[in-house]
């Protein structure tokens, strides 16, 4: 079996895992369920990208999907720099009471799962050669988040409460005023566009580098 088909089903097999545990025992104590956080958006998106993956790999498909795996590096990294940025300044204000879940399940989906589907987009799948079509996706995926949380999550939920609103699913963002809220998703919303440049970057010196060495 090719390595690279070896290195896919485990990332899906991960993915798939982490996802039905989340969807089965994610707790559904207010509305929304698992699906208020933007972590399990990121979860299933990056599952889904796996399973191109694996279908592209077995020649099921001839679908490349390079816009929608752009957008899931940039969704996945996000996630990551988000909760470790947040975590590490105030703990308190990505998780309950500042506990953190279990290590297996936090590490996965704060770092190693990401870390896998970077490595695939980067290294095998050679993706960011449709910028524009992965900018698409990522205005998309965010604006729904937001629209999500702000019309329909918030104001069904009431926790966890803040100084200003409640029932955002981050506590940080219910002492937050809709302007500072604002504020926040344009500022994360700039901060993808910069990763998805970023990561272009380095698919194309990776690109340069094969060819180079093909030679």
């Amino acid at each position: 079996m090719r390595p690279a088909l070896v290195y896919r089903w485990i990332v899906f097999l991960l993915a798939a895992f982490y996802s039905l545990r989340m969807i089965l025992f994610g707790g559904y104590d207010g509305f929304g369920g698992p699906f208020r956080y933007l972590t399990i958006w990121a979860l299933l998106i990056a599952f889904f990208s796996a399973s191109r993956m694996i279908a592209l790999e077995q020649g099921r498909s001839t679908k490349r999907w390079d816009g929608f795996v752009g957008m899931t590096s940039v969704i996945t990294a996000m996630v990551v720099m988000l909760y470790w940025r947040l975590y590490l300044a105030d703990p308190g204000s990505v998780t309950d009471h500042g506990k953190q879940g279990a290590w297996w399940l936090n590490g996965y989906l704060h770092g190693a799962g990401p870390a896998l589907q970077w490595i695939d987009a980067v290294f095998i799948h050679q993706s960011f050669t449709r910028l524009r079509a992965s900018a698409l996706w990522l205005l998309g995926v965010i604006v729904g988040y937001v629209v999500w949380i702000e019309l329909l999550v918030a104001p069904l939920n009431d926790s966890p409460a803040g100084s200003v609103t409640s029932g955002m699913p981050y506590p940080f963002l219910n002492n937050l005023t809709f302007a500072g809220r604002a504020n926040f998703y344009i500022t994360n919303l700039i901060v993808a566009g910069v990763m998805l440049a970023v990561f272009a970057t380095l698919a194309w010196a990776v690109r340069r580098l094969r060819r180079q060495a093909a030679r």
